[in-house]
């Protein structure tokens, strides 16, 4: 089956670069509305006039600029910047001195914070303190001298913007710890799958060597030998490799990159499978099949890991309770879930020998049991009393939800 790497991108700066975009536009309508009503006050018009309709083309020439930190360059930002200083140096020309001392707005007012609000975005609390302090003395010297309101907003423009670059900071931290958890959820449920594949086919194949080659003797028995080194080995990797680190941006403005391995739908056309279709080759002489007279749908996907786990508890049957045990395979069709119980005849599974098992790398039933219906969002119960048998009873919701529906 083909598979594909799907790749992921989380980044919580976009709609911050979207509210950015916004508060620049309304800021400007804002202060060109604000110069209308103090026109009074206001001894070169012209030169304010000329000022606006600048900021007016800036602002809306520059939107694309701010939609992302890539478009958001640096020499935008000084750029943009030096807009703002500029209105608030020329605001002593263009008003009167008694708009000045009655502590009257500047010429860009408040669109001045969206320019230091797009350093802290962009660059993170550092790069805020370095846009606030040419605003602070600009407005200082605009003013004349430190009067009460003026420190009061340059405290705050200071203050805001560099909390608000802090958050960023955090966020991007956030996000890349974020994406390194997933990254190592995906590659881990990944080396699970390709565990069970293996213990399926790979391992049982070498421990059948073993044991027939110790049977046959003479070269077959090293050949045996050497199975059973090689099934330790592997078991071994199998239950302790290696989760890969995890590959995020390396550009933290990108946001964060988060690459998983999907299994694409061979079926993609067809609906739901009748599992009763699965179940039916593992019928034998000492295998009992008992199903319902109709259908029982489930998904593509589930259906075959159902039939997967049956076909392991039938092997561990074979396997542990000997080639005479017998075996009953029972399919319930509940109105939610699919249940099939295995239930064998054999001596049963002593206490303490499953954790044992998994312990010595073992995990037939961890993983190709347990594993297939933990990854469906469905369940494994395992019920053995010694002399008694030994029954697994395999539960699957008939309609995946979040994680298993994704896989």
């Amino acid at each position: 089956m083909a598979r594909r790497e799907r790749v992921m991108r989380m980044s919580v700066e976009l709609p911050l670069w979207r509210a950015l975009a916004g508060y620049r536009v309304l800021t400007m309508l804002y202060a060109v509305g604000l110069s209308a009503f103090a026109w009074d006050d206001y001894d070169r018009p012209g030169l304010a006039i000329g000022y606006y309709a600048v900021l007016f083309v800036w602002t809306l020439a520059t939107l694309p600029r701010v939609q992302s930190a890539t478009a958001c360059t640096k020499r935008f930002l000084a750029a943009d910047l030096a807009v703002a200083l500029v209105g608030i140096v020329l605001t002593p020309l263009a008003v009167s001195d008694q708009h000045i001392q009655d502590g009257g707005p500047t010429l860009p007012s408040i669109w001045t914070a969206g320019s230091v609000l797009a350093f802290a975005i962009k660059g993170g609390w550092r790069w805020a303190a370095f846009a606030s302090t040419p605003v602070a003395v600009a407005n200082l010297v605009e003013r004349g001298h430190p009067a009460r309101d003026t420190v009061h907003n340059v405290i705050l423009v200071w203050v805001a913007s560099i909390a608000i670059g802090y958050v960023v900071e955090v966020a991007r931290a956030s996000e890349r710890t974020l994406a390194r958890a997933l990254e190592i959820e995906a590659a881990t449920r990944e080396r699970e799958r390709l565990a069970r594949d293996i213990h399926d086919g790979v391992l049982q194949v070498l421990a059948m060597v073993q044991r027939r080659g110790a049977v046959l003797g003479g070269e077959a028995a090293e050949l045996g030998r050497m199975a059973g080194e090689q099934e330790v080995a592997l078991r071994t990797l199998v239950s302790g490799g290696l989760v890969p680190l995890s590959r995020v941006s390396e550009d933290a403005a990108e946001g964060a990159l988060v690459r998983a391995v999907e299994e694409p739908d061979d079926d993609p056309g067809h609906g739901p499978v009748d599992l009763r279709l699965l179940l039916a080759p593992f019928a034998a002489a000492r295998v009992s099949l008992a199903e319902p007279g109709a259908p029982v749908p489930l998904p593509p996907a589930a259906a075959r890991e159902l039939a997967a786990a049956v076909g392991a508890a039938l092997d561990n049957v074979r396997r542990h309770a000997g080639e005479d045990a017998r075996a009953w395979i029972l399919v319930e069709d509940e109105p939610d879930t699919v249940i099939v119980t295995v239930r064998d005849d054999g001596p049963g599974i002593p206490e303490g020998r499953l954790a044992q098992a998994e312990g010595e790398g073992r995990l037939g039933v961890a993983l190709s049991i347990r594993g297939r219906l933990r990854d469906l969002g469905g369940s494994a119960e395992l019920i053995s009393v010694p002399g008694q048998g030994t029954e697994v009873e395999l539960t699957v919701p008939k309609v995946l939800r979040g994680k298993a529906e994704q896989r």
